[in-house]
């Protein structure tokens, strides 16, 4: 049977959406980590220009060749010559009494002159941290011997380091956009296989209801006859069989409306449900029940965890190819959770599919649809408000599955 869930293209985008992910969060790094580079680059040039300029700042002021800073004209190189757009902090110091001489492009010149003194401390302690001041040397007006040695120290532009914190911003709210876009995305995708899968069971339940009324009537019909007194065994065969149809239309009724939970006593209801598959399996499968504890109740939708277990047993069955054990243990967890233990002794899943297993269309079988596992985890996790996932799997040792269920 050909899987519709199988593409021909060469690039099954379903089955490799894991590594699709991977490689869209690689080329994602990738754009990240050029961005960042980039814009550090174009941050160093606009770095060494400003160094220029206060160098020149610096050359300029030593060139007055002055030993008192003459305000006016340090006024002029730094209006004219330095920071035309006044952005630029700037602070001169002398370097023996660490007196402030003259700052440019720092303080609020309407604060008060306390609050003013405070923030040229904090900056002048900032700018010592950022970058290494110039020297400038004072030479005597007379004999140009050193008088005094002065630094210029000074910080970023405003600019400038708006500029380097630009790209980790903008990747952040592109990142958080991101995210809430692939959670609208993931809702939606949600929301429309809750429709598919409520609409092909709505619509299966509909197909099975008519046949199955006829073979009903055809069935009372063949009791009656006195022709067929003699092969009774042949009628209730039919009898199980139509019976069977009657679960699994009320399977899928219940997968197309919000199915009613139950206390069910676990044990008894997995123990039923073997006891239909016993038969109808190889006879070299050989299946068992253990319960940690006696009448372990759980709330469930029976005919839709009969299906689960149905579903996992046969997958076993097929795994061990028609040789081997299927065990069944039922306890209670840590959380107070029921626990139902499925383990078979087949090939194994291996490590790298252990998370695909529960994926439409994953299947092992030639001929499978790979629906059975999908389904189960539906009916639990949807339906059942539990969990089901694979405990432990060995390659040729074999698979427990674990489902958890409300106790």
């Amino acid at each position: 049977m050909h899987n519709p869930f199988k593409g021909s293209l060469k690039i099954d985008f379903y089955t490799n959406q894991s590594k699709i992910k991977w490689f869209i969060l690689l080329v994602a790094i990738i754009i990240g980590t050029g961005s960042i580079v980039y814009t550090n680059e174009l941050v160093d040039r606009l770095k060494k220009g400003e160094e220029e300029k206060i160098k020149l700042w610096a050359e300029a002021v030593e060139f007055s060749g002055s030993s008192l800073v003459d305000e006016s004209a340090l006024t002029f190189i730094s209006s004219n010559i330095i920071t035309p757009d006044n952005t630029l902090p700037v602070i001169l110091v002398d370097s023996a009494s660490q007196e402030i001489l003259l700052s440019r492009n720092v303080v609020d010149s309407t604060a008060s002159i306390y609050k003013r003194e405070r923030q040229l401390e904090k900056t002048l302690e900032k700018m010592k941290r950022e970058n290494e001041p110039f020297p400038i040397m004072v030479r005597n007006a007379t004999d140009g011997s050193l008088a005094d040695i002065q630094y210029v120290y000074y910080r970023n532009s405003y600019i400038l380091r708006q500029l380097r914190a630009y790209p980790y911003i903008q990747l952040s709210v592109i990142a958080i956009f991101a995210f809430i876009a692939y959670l609208a995305f993931s809702y939606s995708r949600r929301a429309e296989q809750n429709r598919v899968w409520v609409g092909m069971a709505k619509e299966t339940a509909h197909q099975l209801g008519t046949p199955l009324s006829s073979l009903m009537a055809w069935l009372e019909y063949l009791k009656a006859m006195p022709e067929l007194k003699d092969k009774q065994e042949l009628v209730q065969e039919l009898d199980k069989d139509v019976e069977r149809l009657e679960r699994i239309t009320a399977r899928f009724s219940n997968i197309g409306s919000l199915p009613v939970l139950k206390s069910e006593p676990v044990e008894q209801v997995i123990d039923h449900c073997l006891a239909y598959l016993k038969p109808r399996l190889s006879s070299k499968v050989h299946m068992s029940i253990e319960a940690k504890e006696p009448n372990l109740m759980a709330q469930i939708n029976k005919p839709l965890f009969e299906w689960v277990v149905e579903n996992i047993v046969k997958n076993g069955v097929d795994a061990m190819s028609g040789i081997g054990q299927i065990k069944v243990v039922i306890g209670r967890d840590s959380t107070h959770e029921v626990f139902v233990d499925i383990s078979d002794n087949g090939k194994g899943i291996p490590k790298s599919k252990l998370n695909d297993v529960f994926k439409p269309g994953y299947t092992t079988k030639k001929r499978g649809w790979g629906l059975g596992l999908a389904l189960a985890r539906r009916i639990i996790e949807n339906y059942h408000q539990g969990k089901i996932f694979v405990k432990s799997s060995q390659i040729d040792i074999g698979t427990t599955f674990r489902i958890l269920l409300r106790a």
